[in-house]
């Protein structure tokens, strides 16, 4: 979306019809609004976001999937960090574009966990919730364009907490 996540809030309908390559009255017909136009388009980045994972798991291995995923969700806090103000201004208007965000998430996350568990490659004890907020924390500590090689070292570390590792017997007296 880089008619929100770059050029602010003086953006006009008519340069981002433009841009979608409609008319303006097409537009107009579908967001009567800017704000219903930005909400309609975080709710499309996440659900692509969500929409996502079946492909992966068929495509590679669980954990893997599950890697891929979480680039593709820094990518996706980043393009909600890029569209804070326009989606401020939605949920002045009344609108209330993260519904059913988390629930999207969390199930999203939870295909990938229970894949993995279901491989072998990750562990059966994860609570989907405690990867999401893990990945929203490496975004906030390493969000920027510029540490994006940081984010991926910290994803890495993330993924390799979750892999399934047998348990290994505890020294006597401990």
């Amino acid at each position: 979306m880089r008619a929100f996540s770059h050029d602010g809030p003086d953006v006009t309908l008519e340069a981002i019809a433009s841009d979608a390559g409609v008319g303006i009255g097409t537009l107009y017909r579908h967001f009567p609004t800017r704000e219903a136009l930005i909400e309609a388009a975080y709710r499309n980045e996440l659900a692509r976001l969500c929409a996502g994972v079946p492909e992966l798991l068929r495509t590679v291995p669980a954990d893997m999937a599950l890697r891929t995923w979480m680039d593709r969700f820094i990518d996706y806090l980043a393009t909600k960090h890029g569209m804070a103000e326009a989606l401020r201004t939605v949920i002045a208007s009344g609108g209330n574009p993260f519904a059913q965000s988390r629930e999207s998430l969390l199930e999203a996350i939870d295909s990938l966990l229970t894949a993995g568990a279901t491989q072998g490659s990750l562990r059966s004890d994860i609570q989907a919730a405690d990867v999401m907020f893990g990945i929203s924390g490496v975004s906030l500590a390493a969000g920027a364009p510029e540490q994006r090689d940081q984010a991926g070292r910290l994803l890495d570390l993330l993924l390799d907490g979750l892999r399934y590792r047998p348990a290994t017997p505890r020294p006597a007296g401990s």
